[in-house]
């Protein structure tokens, strides 16, 4: 193991997307993390072929061990209970109440173990109205006011993939506060639980235009704005060859260089850059210089001019792009690419340990390398109690 956080051992209960991504992340930048598959997914996971190489395009499990445990079988429940007793973090995404009518839930565990450090994964949160309810990313971010926002004028709220609320607002805001709350225990000797709902999370990623928006400066209505494609000097062009470029050339200096690189400086017809009204024409003479050139071009052309003009890339052009390769952006574990471990750290370099593994794939190994020796590993299995 490498990484800042070498020493921390987590254990983590198999869920979907947010919390997954938690455990990737702590798992990166060096902790041990144990995952623990449920029954059904390790079923699931043995209708593929151990040898197709399906499992290693699971980058969300990089990096740890899946044991399989039936938590529903009494045995099974008493090992995960000492497992957590052996670990500094334990993360969870079930529902509200499932982890309690388990007998896994944070009053059960610290009580056994109170330095650990009991982190929560849910959608709406364990309070209000809703928490019971189903939901994913879309509808965390519809409740969350961030849905609403994003878009072009005239058209239906557009999905921004599942980025904002399972990832950024879910997962990695889950691992700011498992590791905020492993720095407290330093001071303290005591671990808590770090309760992250997505909706929440969401709201949070929304607090400059929350601001922007009390203020006076940010309209209600889609896409009339300075950030959600209503400035023409921050939107997407097509270029003659049907790809894309980006620009975002909101400051002065950035504004005028991009009006140079499209030979539009110095025309006294063009409106002005925050003339609002006049947005409409101003989009329609960018566009109609910049669908001149193809987007390779267009990179070529404003390659260090300074005005915030970049190539829309696939992810299969991200990966091979001059200042991707360069700083190492992206990695191939097991023959599948993948975004590198990030942020950087000069002492303690975070890595991917481990190619994902299908589900139980590790169980011995992963129970041995945690303290439960063959003996009672075999006694287990024979019991159901492990998969």
């Amino acid at each position: 193991m490498s990484g800042p956080l070498e020493g921390i051992r987590v254990v983590e209960l198999g869920a979907l997307g947010p919390a997954p991504f938690c455990a990737m992340v702590l798992s990166d930048l060096g902790a041990e993390v144990l995952r623990v598959e449920r029954p059904g997914k390790v079923a699931a996971a043995e209708t593929i072929a151990v040898d197709d190489g399906l499992a290693a395009f699971d980058v969300l499990s990089r990096g740890r061990l899946s044991v399989g445990i039936d938590l529903k079988h009494p045995d099974g429940a008493a090992l995960l209970r000492r497992l957590a007793s052996e670990a500094d973090v334990l993360i969870e995404g079930f529902r509200p109440g499932v982890a309690e009518r388990l007998g896994l839930g944070p009053d059960e565990l610290r009580a056994a173990s109170p330095r650990l450090v009991y982190g929560r994964m849910t959608g709406w949160g364990r309070t209000g109205p809703m928490a019971d309810e189903p939901g994913h990313d879309l509808n965390y971010l519809a409740v969350a006011g961030v849905l609403a926002h994003v878009g072009r004028v005239g058209q239906p709220p557009t999905p921004p993939l599942n980025l904002v609320a399972d990832f950024g607002g879910g997962g990695m805001l889950l691992a700011l506060g498992i590791c905020a709350a492993l720095v407290e225990r330093s001071v303290s000797g005591e671990g808590q639980v770090v309760d992250a709902a997505m909706v929440d999370g969401a709201a949070l990623l929304m607090a400059p235009l929350f601001g922007a928006w009390a203020s006076g400066f940010w309209s209600d209505e889609r896409g009339t704005n300075l950030l959600d494609s209503g400035a023409p000097f921050y939107d997407s062009y097509e270029c003659s060859d049907g790809g894309w470029l980006s620009v975002g050339a909101i400051e002065p200096q950035f504004y005028a260089a991009l009006l140079e690189g499209l030979g539009l400086a110095g025309d006294d017809t063009l409106p002005d850059q925050n003339d609002t009204g006049r947005w409409p024409e101003l989009r329609e003479r960018i566009a109609a210089a910049i669908a001149t050139r193809t987007r390779d071009e267009w990179a070529e052309h404003f390659a260090g001019r300074g005005a915030c003009v970049a190539p829309v890339l696939t992810m299969g052009e991200a990966v091979v792009h001059p200042h991707n390769v360069e700083r190492g952006t992206f990695v191939e574990v097991a023959g599948a690419v993948q975004p590198a471990p990030a942020p950087r750290f000069s002492r303690t370099p975070a890595a991917v340990e481990r190619a994902p593994r299908r589900a139980a794939a590790d169980t011995d190994e992963g129970l041995m390398a945690w303290g439960v020796g063959p003996e009672e590993v075999e006694r287990l299995r024979a019991a159901g109690a492990i998969g």
